[in-house]
């Protein structure tokens, strides 16, 4: 688009009116740094009666941004604000050596020189993109890539080098930590704003959880039941769908083993990074207790049995002692890395030859109960996951739908016949229609299973159509429509500007019944 007229002019900055009517507003802001361009900040205000006083309060509010940054209290660099960020943030140790690899490998190369006062959006969406391209920001170098950095000889392993972008997930992860180095900033008197707020927000994680079917996991225990220490390991991750470093941490005083009173408690998990291991809390910050049924308890009195008399103990193991341990008295705790690694390997070879991790059994233990119609939020319990079953709705909502879809199956098949000559082919001829859009369909069940399990109560307000539309990877349309079908359902109000809240029970949008009445009438008649 481009500018008819200027309407106004100023030593520091400019309106511009453009054909459309609307007026642009830009603020000259210095020099890019990584590019060397000249970096403005614009504005667009929409055409209208106050559209000029509208743009005069643009342009002093984007000119107080630029002399806020312009005008710091420090000459400080991005590196000097990740030394004293990582010093003084608390976070789990797991966390923060992630964060300062993440910062080491990434962050420091490309902005650890440049002053704070330099950052801008335009710098940003040049350090994400180079970050896109290749991890290793080779800018189209070709190089072999070593298996080592000694001194050795070349073999198979050390391969030319081939552009690997990171994942959306690691550049999350590294916007957290600008970010939150960026709000420290801004608290300590550093800066007037936060810089890194100005880069484009990146996509959310899209959950796509591929638990194991019940035949492959009945494969899986018989391969893994060979070894009775590993076959233990798996079928608890199964049965109880802990986390791997959760069960490495497990003692026996932390397992009642009684029938039909069984339970299992998660107090800590084992963290990793490298060869070093250390205990430390649950992932949640939280223990929780985990019901067992009477054949787990049976494996696990049995295997304590062989366990201690292994160790030469008799017929019990200390309280304290490891339930999987290397040593036989139960001393140590397994590393987190190896059991992935073992597990990774028993899939990979023959006869199962799959490609799977030990999380994914996890998943299995959530989708099976959520499959078996337990509600979400004993779920989410049992697995440890925040927010009442948000968790768990978000990662499973496919699970939810299915169990949802049988429930209406069942109410279906107890529901009284329906009157004489009326068929749900009328219902279907007289305008009710199911839509062939599957899209939508899905969104509308998730939605209509969290609201039926409790997980959405009356008066909570549903995501917005721009989230369901991330989501689910589907148009604002599509969104748009399966919040539209569960209005006319009755189970949502949808006001102009606000986002749809859920109904209280028993109402229903007065239009839909009266139309669904007539069209039952004409069936009828």
């Amino acid at each position: 688009m481009t500018s008819a007229s200027k309407s106004q002019r100023k030593p520091r900055g400019e309106i511009e009116r453009l054909r459309s009517g609307s007026l642009r507003v830009r603020v000259y802001a210095g020099v890019d740094p990584v590019s060397g361009k000249r970096h403005r900040l614009e504005e667009i205000v929409p055409a209208g009666p106050h559209a000029e006083a509208d743009a005069e309060k643009a342009l002093t509010r984007l000119l107080a941004q630029r002399d806020e940054q312009r005008n710091a209290r420090t000459r400080a660099t991005v590196n000097q604000l990740l030394d004293k960020y990582f010093a003084l943030t608390r976070v789990q140790e797991t966390t923060k050596v992630n964060y300062e690899s993440l910062a080491r490998l990434h962050i420091r190369p490309l902005l650890g020189t440049v002053p704070l006062t330099k950052i801008n959006g335009e710098t940003l969406d040049s350090f994400y993109n180079v970050l896109r391209k290749c991890r290793a920001r080779c800018q189209g170098r070709k190089y072999i890539e070593h298996r080592t950095e000694r001194p050795h000889e070349c073999n198979e392993k050390c391969k030319p080098h081939e552009c690997k972008g990171l994942s959306d997930g690691s550049l999350r992860k590294i916007h957290a930590v600008l970010s939150g180095a960026g709000k420290r900033a801004v608290r300590w008197g550093w800066l007037g704003v936060n810089p890194f707020s100005q880069a484009d927000p990146l996509p959310a994680a899209r959950p796509n959880p591929q638990p194991p079917t019940a035949d492959q996991a009945a494969k899986i225990a018989t391969e893994a039941w060979k070894d009775l220490d590993w076959g233990m390991l798996v079928w608890l991750a199964m049965v109880t769908g802990a986390r791997r470093g959760e069960l490495c941490a497990l003692t026996w005083d932390r397992v009642t083993l009684k029938p039909g009173a069984g339970v299992l408690v998660i107090k800590s998990s084992i963290a990793q990074r490298g060869g070093r291991t250390w205990e430390k809390d649950t992932k949640t910050h939280q223990q929780r207790r985990i019901t067992i049924d009477d054949a787990t308890v049976s494996l696990l009195l049995a295997y304590k049995r062989h366990c201690a008399q292994r160790a030469g103990l008799g017929d019990e193991m200390p309280g304290k002692a490891r339930i999987f341990s290397n040593t036989p008295d139960g001393s140590t705790w397994l590393k987190p890395d190896s059991v992935s690694q073992r597990y990774a390997r028993m899939c990979a070879r023959k006869p199962l030859k799959w490609d799977m991790n030990i999380h994914q059994l996890r998943h299995y233990s959530a989708t099976e109960l959520i499959s078996a119609g337990v509600d979400v939020t004993t779920v989410g319990g049992r697995l440890g996951h925040g927010g009442g079953g948000s968790t768990t709705l978000r990662f499973y909502s496919a699970w939810v739908a299915e169990a949802d879809q049988r429930a209406a199956g069942v109410l279906s098949a107890r529901l009284p016949e329906l009157p004489m000559g009326l068929r749900p082919e009328q219902e279907l001829r007289a305008g009710i229609e199911l839509a062939d859009d599957a899209l939508y369909q899905r969104i509308a069940i998730d939605l209509r299973g969290a609201i039926s399990c409790g997980l959405l109560k009356v008066g909570d307000r549903l995501p917005t159509i721009a989230e369901l539309s991330t989501r689910y990877a589907v148009s604002l349309n599509t969104a748009q429509r399966a919040i539209k079908s569960l209005e006319q359902a009755g189970l949502v109000v949808v006001s102009r500007g606000r986002r749809a809240t859920v109904a209280p029970v028993g109402t229903e949008n007065s239009a839909n019944v009266t139309r669904l009445s007539e069209r039952r009438q004409t069936a009828l008649s």
